[in-house]
């Protein structure tokens, strides 16, 4: 089926709010944007949620994960009010827990998602003991702990939670104080066995506790990506998680229209599956499957499996993984007709969604099922916990961001030639901890958080048809010639241009003459397309004649379509080395991080500018 022909192809028909935009134009030539739908009602913390379905439906699934034999194993909505509960008790015990006025010393995770991860946060949220789940790369793949030992300092945790002792021994040496309590899954020798934190029965403290969290009280702090620094802890309150699943859910309705089931790997310690995927998950009641795959060779087949196995409702990936999954479902038709059989919409962030990806899937969901799955978006931060806009209806606009959520207030400023997005709502964090200079920079005069992205309008002569995204401010830099590029834009429209045989790329040229690309490859995709070993490696393809005349024809066609030196790509060259989790290249989402890989490879950029062998010559 030709990608054109998809948009003759009815939209599945899913129960989707209505758009309502209130707009004012400003003197200055800012813009608010406002949805006229209000902001529904919402509880003071997030296990309300937990004890409305433990109450009314306590047999239901709420989170289920593979076992040690591969076996899915779930717990239902009544088993986890009461480990919850048990688990506050237990924290109260150890001494680790809120009075009024009073800010608790949080409880710490430094793996990966587990229910016991679950479970624990909820405990320590419902009593007012901070929440602050860690990625465990600062654990797990870095040699300095840098970052680990920052984090630590600057939060000073009462209680810290791993799911076995062994490998994070090392990073626990190095950052964390003898004094602090020690919990693990495995039980081992010096670690609280987790399961003795399960076995307690909730008392009257646990109850004034419970009683004493409103919107005010610290649910949370997530770190920020630390790309140009260390990490800053974000203060996510109850309100922040309650009225952001609340918004979500009023745009989409059709998450109560029965109970949705997700299968995810994006790791919780991120605010996308953190807060936005289990909240929504815990308000309407649904079922999370605990996905333990990655979009990376040799571990992306365990999410296959588990998507082959569960029938979704709903996705919420990264474009980067749409793009691995396509493949699969175009050379599989049960498969495909398996997984949108019962799927409502797929959501996706992080990133731009490029236009052959969504070409594709549109054209395997009308092959199996007969209509085409709606791609929806958002856009967000960890700041603003994390959705302000959406778009929440079926567009053939790729990358369509939508509009502001129910109670979020967009201000769009002009700069630098583009439009900057500012956020303020019920949503939005009150700062950094123990960062005033950070949480002072970050709103604007009127208490706006300046999220550093631009928009602009899908449509300018009808402004409900959405937002688009437009690049980072902070990433856009200019030419010798003194013209703005406008790195968003370069960088879809090179993926696209090369679809599918590119994964990513870095965008180079501040200060230079012309616009390059360091670019990293599909090796699946490649190695298809040219008839080569699945095999090959990245330093082989690098080499590979058939492959780099390919590439610098289609990057060459798309030059023909651009109209100045700020769109035109110069030169190129094809990475040997994946994108760097240690260095912060690659996030724990799968997306790339175009500052840390510019700053990592400054050697490699500058080789690109040179008369090197392995740099492409574009025309």
């Amino acid at each position: 089926m030709k990608p054109a022909a998809n948009d003759q192809i009815p939209f599945a028909d899913v129960h989707f709010a209505k758009r309502d935009l209130a707009i004012d134009h400003r003197t200055d030539g800012s813009i608010i944007l406002q949805t006229k739908i209000p902001l529904g009602p919402y509880p003071g913390q997030l296990s309300d949620y937990l004890r409305h379905w433990g109450s009314t439906d306590p047999d239901r699934k709420f989170l289920v994960e593979r076992d040690h034999t591969g076996a899915w194993c779930s717990i239902s909505y009544g088993e986890a009010v009461s480990a919850a509960d048990s688990i506050s008790q237990s924290l109260i015990d150890l001494g680790i827990s809120s009075a009024r006025n009073k800010v608790s010393r949080p409880v710490v995770t430094l793996g990966g998602n587990s229910i016991e991860m679950a479970l624990l946060s909820l405990g320590a949220m419902q009593i007012g003991v901070p929440f602050a789940p860690i990625s465990p790369s600062y654990s797990l793949m870095s040699e300095d702990f840098g970052k680990l030992n920052h984090i630590v300092k600057l939060i000073d945790p009462a209680l810290v939670y791993v799911p076995e002792a062994a490998p994070f021994k090392k990073a626990l040496a190095s950052a964390i104080n003898p004094s602090v309590q020690l919990v693990s899954s495995d039980g081992s020798p010096g670690f609280l066995p987790f399961t003795d934190l399960t076995n307690k029965t909730p008392g009257p403290e646990f109850a004034e506790a419970y009683s004493a969290v409103n919107g005010d009280s610290i649910a949370k702090y997530l770190f920020t990506s630390g790309s140009t620094g260390m990490p800053k802890a974000v203060i996510t309150s109850q309100r922040m998680l309650c009225s952001n699943a609340t918004a979500v859910c009023q745009l989409l309705p059709v998450l109560e229209d029965h109970p949705p089931i997700i299968v995810d790997w994006l790791p919780w310690n991120h605010v996308a599956a953190g807060n936005l995927n289990f909240g929504v998950i815990l308000r309407s009641g649904g079922t999370y499957y605990l996905d333990m795959g990655q979009p990376k060779p040799g571990q992306f087949e365990t999410t296959i499996n588990n998507l082959k196995d569960i029938q979704p409702t709903y996705m919420q990936n990264v474009p980067l993984v749409y793009e691995r999954l396509a493949p699969y479902l175009e050379e599989d038709d049960e498969f495909a007709r398996h997984l949108f059989s019962k799927m409502d919409f797929m959501l996706y962030a992080a990133a731009p969604m490029p236009a052959p990806v969504q070409q594709r899937l549109d054209a395997v969901s009308a092959k199996a099922v007969g209509k085409r799955i709606p791609f929806i978006s958002s856009l967000g931060a960890t700041e603003t916990a994390p959705a302000c806009i959406m778009c929440h209806w079926p567009s053939e606009a790729p990358g369509n961001l939508g509009l502001p959520m129910p109670g979020v207030d967009i201000k769009l400023v002009p700069n630098a030639g583009k439009l900057e997005m500012r956020v303020k709502g019920p949503n939005v964090t009150a700062g950094y901890l123990g960062n005033d200079a950070a949480t002072q920079a970050a709103f604007d005069e009127e208490g706006f958080y300046c999220m550093g992205d631009a928009v602009k309008f899908v449509d300018p002569d009808n402004l409900e048809e959405g937002l688009q995204f437009n690049g980072r401010i902070s990433e856009n830099f200019k030419l010798t010639s003194g013209t703005w590029v406008q790195t968003g834009e370069v960088r879809v429209g090179a993926i696209t241009a090369i679809s599918p045989l590119g994964q990513d790329a870095a965008v180079t040229g501040d200060m230079r003459v012309e616009i390059g690309l360091l670019l990293f490859l599909n090796p699946a995709e490649c190695a298809k397309a040219f008839d080569l070993s699945p095999e090959i490696t990245l330093a082989e393809l690098a080499e590979n004649a058939d492959l780099r005349a390919h590439l610098k024809e289609r990057l060459a066609a798309y030059n023909l379509e651009q109209k100045g030196s700020s769109r035109r790509i110069a030169r190129l060259m094809i990475m040997t080395e994946p994108p760097s989790v240690q260095d912060n290249e690659i996030t724990d989402k799968g997306y790339l991080n175009q500052m840390a890989t510019l700053t990592t490879r400054q050697k490699l950029v500058e080789r690109l500018y040179e008369d090197d062998p392995a740099v492409i010559i574009l025309s």
